[in-house]
C-alpha cells in the first residue's frame, strides 16, 4: 500500500495511492428518510423545472455537494474530472508553486514553494485567495480553484489576496511556469551543517543522504534541518528522511481511522550520528510530511524544534473508482506522532518559539533576491542577522556543541 502527498503545485493533498472497493452497509430508518427526501426533491425538479434537466448533471452535482461537505480534502470526480486528475498526477503542467487548503469556504495558502513563481511574487503562508482572475472563490471546490490557478506556462493569473495585518485586499499577478523543484539544498555555516528541504519528492531521501554524507565528511559539529514553508510530499519519503535520524525500530508515524491502524518504523541504522546535535526549523507553512518528520524527531527527543507552530494538515485520502468512470477522494484516517499526538488541525508547537513577522520575511526575501542578481546564483544564502529563526537555531546548536565538548 502506497500513500503519497500529491504535488499538484496549486493545491496538494495527502492521498492513499491504493484503490478500494465499496462495502455494503445497512442503513438506519433515519438514513432511509433522508434518501426519500432526496428522491422526492429529484422527482419535483425533474417534473417541474422550467427546462428539461440532465439527470446525470443533477446527480453528479448532488454527489459533489455531499462529499465536499465532509471536509476540504474529500471530493467527487465526474469521469472527465477524474481522468484529468489522474493525468495531472503523472505529467507536467503549468502552475505557480503554491500548496493550498480550504478554510471557511475560501482557499488559503499553506506555503509558497521556494524558487517558484508564487514565492518570487511574494505570496505568503496564510494568505487567503479571495478571487482568481476576478472570479470569487467562495463556494467553489478546492479542485475547481486549483484548475483555475493552473494553466499554460507563460500565461498570467491574477490572485486577489487578503493578508493578516493588511487593511485592504490586493492583487498579485503571477506568471505560470512548469514547476521543477530542487527539494534538497545545503551548505555549511562555520562548523554547522544547514539543509533546506523544500518538498518531499521521489528522490528527496536519496539527495538528502548525499548531502548528509558530504556535510559529515566536512566534520560539522551540528545540523540545522529547515522545513519552513515546506508543504509536504510523499509519505514514504517523510518516513525515509526520519529514518536517517532515528534508531532502527523506532516508530515514526501511524495512521488511525474508523477501520484500521497502520504503523511506520525506522528500518535502517541512522545516517546522522546519534550524538550530533540537530535543530529543526518550522513555521506555519510547514505541513503534512514536514509535520511527520518534525513530530517524529521531537517525540524521540532527537532534535530541538525552533520557530512557529506548524500548519496542521495530516489526513489520509483514498481514491475510490466507481463503475461509471467517476471516483471518490475520501478522507479515511489521520496521522499521529509516535507519542499519539494528532497533527491534523492542531499542528506541532516548537520547543523554542521564535516569531517572524511579514516585514522581516519580506526583507529576507528581497535581500536574497538582490544577492542572487548580483552574482550569488542559486547557491544557499544564510542571513542570520535578518532571519531571527535561523539565528536562534545557530545559537541553540552552538550551546549544545559547547556543552558536548565540555562534557
Amino acid at each position: 500500500m502506497r500513500r503519497f502527498f500529491l504535488p499538484v503545485i496549486a493545491g496538494t493533498f495527502f492521498l492513499a495511492g491504493f484503490f478500494v472497493g465499496i462495502s455494503k452497509t445497512v442503513s438506519s430508518e433515519d438514513e432511509y428518510s433522508y434518501l426519500k427526501l432526496f428522491t422526492d426533491v429529484l422527482k419535483i425538479v425533474k417534473e417541474n423545472y422550467v427546462e428539461e434537466p440532465s439527470m446525470k448533471d443533477m446527480i453528479y452535482g448532488a454527489l459533489n455537494g455531499m462529499v465536499s461537505s465532509l471536509d476540504p480534502f474529500s471530493s467527487f470526480f465526474s469521469p472527465d474530472k477524474y481522468k484529468e486528475f489522474m493525468e495531472e498526477t503523472e505529467g507536467e503542467f503549468g502552475g505557480i508553486g503554491i500548496e493550498i487548503s480550504m478554510e471557511k469556504g475560501r482557499p488559503i495558502v499553506v506555503a509558497p514553494i521556494e524558487g517558484t513563481p508564487a514565492y518570487k511574487a511574494g505570496l505568503r503562508a496564510g494568505d487567503i485567495i479571495i478571487a482568481v482572475d476576478g472570479e470569487d472563490t467562495f463556494g467553489k471546490t478546492l479542485i475547481d480553484i486549483v484548475k483555475q490557478i493552473r494553466g499554460k506556462p507563460g500565461t498570467k493569473v491574477k490572485l486577489t489576496i487578503m493578508r493578516q495585518g493588511e487593511d485592504k485586499l490586493f492583487t498579485v499577478e503571477v506568471t505560470r511556469d512548469i514547476i521543477k523543484i530542487e527539494s534538497v539544498k545545503y551548505t555549511k555555516y562555520e562548523d554547522i551543517g544547514y539543509i533546506k528541504l523544500t518538498q518531499f519528492q521521489h528522490y528527496t531521501s536519496r539527495d538528502l543522504k548525499k548531502a548528509l554524507k558530504d556535510l559529515l565528511s566536512q566534520n560539522v559539529h551540528g545540523l540545522i534541518v529547515d522545513l519552513r514553508n515546506n508543504p509536504g510530499g510523499l509519505l514514504s519519503e517523510a518516513v525515509k528522511v526520519s529514518d536517517m535520524f532515528l534508531p532502527e525500530g523506532s516508530l515514526i508515524v501511524y495512521t488511525k481511522g474508523r477501520r484500521d491502524e497502520e504503523k511506520y518504523y525506522a528500518k535502517e541504522a541512522p545516517t546522522v550520528p546519534p550524538d550530533l546535535p540537530v535543530v529543526v526549523l518550522i513555521n506555519k507553512g510547514s505541513a503534512s510530511a514536514s509535520e511527520i518528520v518534525t513530530g517524529a524527531l521531537q517525540d524521540h527527543n532527537r532534535a530541538i524544534i525552533v520557530g512557529e507552530k506548524s500548519f496542521g494538515k495530516a489526513s489520509v485520502q483514498n481514491i475510490i473508482p466507481l463503475e461509471d468512470g467517476s471516483a471518490l477522494k475520501l478522507t479515511v484516517a489521520h496521522y499521529y506522532t509516535p507519542k499519539g499526538r494528532l497533527i491534523h488541525k492542531k499542528g506541532i508547537n516548537p520547543d523554542i518559539s521564535v516569531a517572524m513577522d511579514e516585514k522581516t520575511w519580506e526583507k529576507l526575501a528581497q535581500t536574497i533576491r538582490k544577492m542572487r542578481i548580483e552574482g550569488n546564483g542559486s547557491q544557499v544564502i544564510l542571513l542570520p542577522d535578518i532571519d531571527v529563526q535561523l539565528k536562534k537555531a545557530i545559537e541553540v546548536l552552538k550551546a549544545k556543541i559547547q556543552h558536548k565538548e565540555a562534557a
